[in-house]
Parts: C-alpha cells; sequence; structure tokens
C-alpha cells in the first residue's frame, strides 16, 4: 500500500475520500443521470483486452486492490458530503520516476463550483508532499474544454499531444498531457489555486 494512503481531504465544501461499498447506489444513480455527459469522456476496452467490469462491486474490488498493491488511489468527489464524483490516482510509479497520473468526473448538477479543479489541487498536494512524488499527469482530449480549464486553471504545463492515447468512447483518442512537478509548486497547488487573480472557478 502507498504511504499516504487512505486518507480523508477536504477544503471547505470539497472532500475527497476513499470510495466505498456502500456508495453504490449513489454511484449508480450518478452514472445513470449523466450517462450523456460522460459518455464522450469515457474510457473503454478495446476488444482485445476482454469485458470490463459489469458492476460497481467489481470495479470498486478492483481498484482497491490495486490501491492495497501501492499502484492507485480511488477516491470519491464529495459537496458538503454527498457524493458527486469519482478522482482516480492511476499508475503510482516508484524508484527513480515517482510520478502517477489523475483522471476524474464530477456529475453535472455539480459542475461550475470549482470542485474539480479544488480535489485536484488537494490530491496533487498530498501525493506531492506526504506520498512523496516527483511528477503528477493528466491526459485529456483536445475537445474537453472543461477538463482543459481545470488544468489551465492549476497552472499545469503541457507536454505535448500523444497520439491514439487512451481507448475512449469506442475508439483510440489522441490526448494533450500536462504535468506537475514538485518543485513547480513547492507552496503547494491549494496556495496557487487561492491565489488572488487566480481563473474563474473552472468545473
Amino acid at each position: 500500500m502507498s504511504p499516504g494512503w487512505p486518507v480523508e481531504l477536504r477544503h471547505g465544501s470539497v472532500g475527497v475520500r476513499p470510495v466505498r461499498r456502500r456508495d453504490a447506489r449513489a454511484w449508480a444513480r450518478l452514472r445513470s443521470e449523466n450517462a450523456e455527459w460522460l459518455g464522450p469522456w469515457e474510457a473503454t476496452l478495446p476488444r482485445e483486452a476482454g469485458s470490463p467490469a459489469s458492476s460497481y462491486v467489481g470495479m470498486i474490488s478492483t481498484l482497491r486492490r490495486r490501491a492495497r498493491q501501492g499502484h492507485a488511489m480511488p477516491f470519491a468527489l464529495t459537496w458538503d458530503g454527498e457524493l458527486v464524483g469519482m478522482l482516480t490516482v492511476n499508475g503510482i510509479t516508484w524508484g527513480s520516476a515517482r510520478w502517477a497520473n489523475l483522471g476524474y468526473w464530477v456529475s453535472r448538477s455539480h459542475a461550475g463550483r470549482g470542485i474539480t479543479p479544488t480535489a485536484v489541487a488537494l490530491v496533487c498536494d498530498h501525493l506531492l508532499t506526504t506520498v512523496g512524488l516527483h511528477r503528477i499527469e493528466i491526459a485529456i482530449r483536445p475537445e474537453n474544454g472543461a477538463s482543459l480549464r481545470v488544468v489551465e486553471k492549476l497552472g499545469f504545463s503541457e507536454v505535448g499531444v500523444a497520439r491514439r492515447f487512451l481507448h475512449i468512447a469506442g475508439e483510440w483518442r489522441d490526448h494533450r498531457i500536462f504535468q506537475v512537478l514538485a518543485e513547480d509548486v513547492p507552496g503547494g497547488l491549494m496556495a496557487r489555486l487561492q491565489a488572488p487573480g487566480a481563473a474563474p472557478d473552472a468545473s
């Protein structure tokens, strides 16, 4: 298991905590209500990779196992304690690399309240300090304006474009790659987010 896991983090009404089996009903409701909202950005498996987990319990079991192995941190996003999305730290790598990547989604009903950039800042600060990682990466489809506003607001640096990088919505899709390094934010991303003149709230 990675250092710093499990953990709960909070700033104002925004919280991140480990996903739980008892989140199943709320998760199913959110996914049903947001099917059209999330569909264009959903990770999928190519045919040769087999079938994905067919249930919330199956998905959570896989994520919790990967968390115990130190490879992932599956967080629930909450607003005043209510489940409104997810943020998953994947691909945690140690040795001479010490990096990980983030993926996230938030319910359409709670978009525009600054939940996602706040949650990303909280988790990145935790990863770059308590956990001891050096680099955090976020890959975003060029068409995903809401997600691009998150990394713009937080000041991530763009690395470049990775062609056919991830299987999304049934096809291999290009992604823009963004990163933040520990030395880029000695005061933390939350401090950057709250600095005077920071961009207006993103999703």
